[in-house]
């Protein structure tokens, strides 16, 4: 209502001054009249106002809306979408759809309603232009298919050059996090040239596919100037004629006059809101690719809560694959009853890291069955199965919040005694004592201010913390000083007792102490058993550790 009252006010001002002119001034000269066309006039520019006023405001707060919500179901994509996409992820690519390009969403939005104002200011004013005097208004119409042709050649190339901008801009914010995230490494082997090289290419990339979307943003423009001051020029010869042959009132023709740059006014706004929604339709495809990406893994129509005190793992002739020419794991089967600590070793590419992601569905098997608590993990909502499962992984990652936040990152509701419990338990307490702010300092970007084995004894007590019956270790201790990991030892044998545990292990200490061995080799279970089994069998496991080889990883 607001647009529409806008419109209806830019459109009578014209009348309203053609009026005054023709009744008031030329024509009969009344006071009153004059007196009461100043007021409509004075009416009519505080509605404009107004309408515009209010027009703006709620188109502020529509878009926002739509842009929270945008944001909100981007960013629950982006948390349930399958570690398949995760594995390919360029983060900077990501918070680049996310900001950026949500952010040039945002100009669409708030242009969208203006320009429907804007075509509504367009239809008022052809219309009235024709009953005023159709000949003059037909010839003044004649600059729009100008402008039409113009536009036909102008919106394939924006297209293209909007896309390849918003494209260059996803590969720059990907670079820079990649540099930001890696200066360690970049430091440490001298790359500091040879990356300021590469980012500077990728720099001149984007510059140049931004100059090209400039340009094409600069075209319109000055088209519609020059439209306007030809149509301007035919109203001023043409309509001069008519008014000295007595064929048109004066009043007509200043109104005509008004309602011509009344009229380009908006074509102005349209064209620069064109060059605006096209950047945005560009955005908007990236944005919509992202939430229209398949989540990968997803819950069955059918699918239950795993409600059940079973920590089984069993694997059923499990085949799987990352990639279609790439076998990890092919006719893998085993079972870790409820309550066994089972230890995975084997060389670097066996499929020991995805037993375990598919143990806790972040990928789903080729072809078998992969069992948790006794039922098949597609048959179990993925919340549920989280909550079944704990996991510390050899990275640990911490986020920039309080240790005390960061231990019961998981358990939301853990009280202060049970993360000092759980803390105490893997020996992380004291040394969190000796913080400044002992369980209250805040950590920074992923825990820099901690060592390596500390952030892993924190991820430990993390991890003990949840309630789980299956305990996943991917190779927790291979960060960790031989002192330390004699604590989590310790503290593990307390932990596991009626849990199963799942352990990626390389040092031979820590696989003595599981209650059995799988080895894998060449994406297939090659043996399995105790240790003491297995040295007695004489095979892969028995030849290394006669060999004395600390880790597996020191496979030739």
């Amino acid at each position: 209502m607001a647009g529409i009252g806008f419109a209806l006010s830019a459109v009578a001002i014209p009348l309203i001054v053609r009026i005054t002119i023709d009744k008031a001034i030329v024509g009969s000269a009344s006071l009153n009249l004059l007196t009461l066309m100043i007021v409509a006039l004075v009416a009519a520019a505080g509605l404009n106002w107004i309408t515009h006023y209010v027009s703006e405001t709620l188109i502020g707060r529509v878009s926002q809306r739509v842009l929270h919500k945008l944001r909100t179901e981007m960013f629950s994509r982006l948390q349930r979408l399958g570690m398949s996409f995760s594995d390919r992820m360029i983060v900077g690519g990501v918070i680049s759809r996310v900001q950026g390009d949500v952010g040039a969403l945002q100009e669409s939005l708030e242009v969208t309603v203006s320009s429907v104002v804007d075509m509504l200011t367009l239809l008022g004013i052809a219309v009235v232009m024709l009953v005023l005097d159709w000949r003059l208004a037909l010839m003044t119409l004649t600059v729009v298919p100008v402008l039409a042709l113009v536009r036909f050649w102008w919106l394939p190339r924006a297209r293209v050059a909007f896309l390849r901008s918003r494209e260059t801009i996803s590969i720059l914010n990907g670079a820079l996090n990649e540099n930001v995230n890696g200066v360690r490494v970049i430091q440490g082997m001298a790359r500091e040239n040879y990356n300021y090289n590469a980012f500077q290419h990728k720099v001149e990339d984007a510059q140049r596919a931004n100059i090209k979307s400039a340009q094409l943003s600069a075209i319109l423009l000055p088209v519609v100037e020059s439209l306007t001051g030809t149509a301007l020029a035919i109203i001023v010869v043409i309509g001069g004629t008519f008014v000295v042959g007595g064929s048109l009132d004066v009043g007509v023709m200043v109104a005509f006059m008004l309602y011509v740059q009344r009229f380009f006014e908006p074509v102005r706004n349209l064209t620069m809101h064109y060059s605006v929604m096209q950047r945005a339709m560009a955005s908007g495809q990236r944005i919509f690719e992202l939430l229209d990406l398949p989540l990968g893994v997803a819950d069955r129509h059918k699918a239950l809560p795993l409600k059940t005190e079973d920590g089984s793992i069993e694997f059923r002739q499990v085949d799987f694959r990352y990639q279609a020419d790439s076998p990890v794991l092919q006719n893998v089967s085993f079972r870790i009853n409820h309550g066994e600590t089972v230890a995975l070793v084997g060389p670097t590419g066996s499929g020991k890291t995805s037993i375990t992601a598919l143990t806790h569905r972040f990928y789903d098997v080729d072809a078998g069955t992969v069992l948790v608590g006794g039922k098949d993990v597609r048959d179990i909502t993925q919340e549920s199965l989280g909550n079944h499962i704990s996991m510390v992984l050899q990275e640990p990652y911490l986020f920039s919040a309080t240790v005390f936040e960061n231990i019961r990152y998981k358990s939301v509701h853990a009280t202060r005694e049970e993360v000092v419990n759980a803390s105490r338990m893997v020996g992380a307490h004291d040394y969190i004592m000796e913080l400044h702010r002992g369980y209250d300092t805040v950590l920074d970007q992923r825990g820099q201010n901690l060592s390596v084995g500390q952030r892993q004894l924190m991820s430990f007590a993390r991890a003990l913390l949840v309630d789980a019956k299956i305990l996943i270790l991917d190779e927790a201790t291979a960060s960790i000083d031989s002192y330390t990991e004699q604590l989590i030892q310790k503290a593990m044998a307390t932990v596991l007792a009626g849990r199963t545990g799942l352990i990626i292990a390389h040092r031979l200490t820590t696989v003595r102490n599981c209650d059995r061995t799988i080895v894998l080799q060449a994406v297939r279970i090659v043996e399995h058993g105790t240790h003491t089994e297995l040295i007695a069998r004489a095979g892969l496991y028995a030849r290394l550790y006669s060999l004395n080889y600390a880790s597996f990883d020191d496979i030739p």
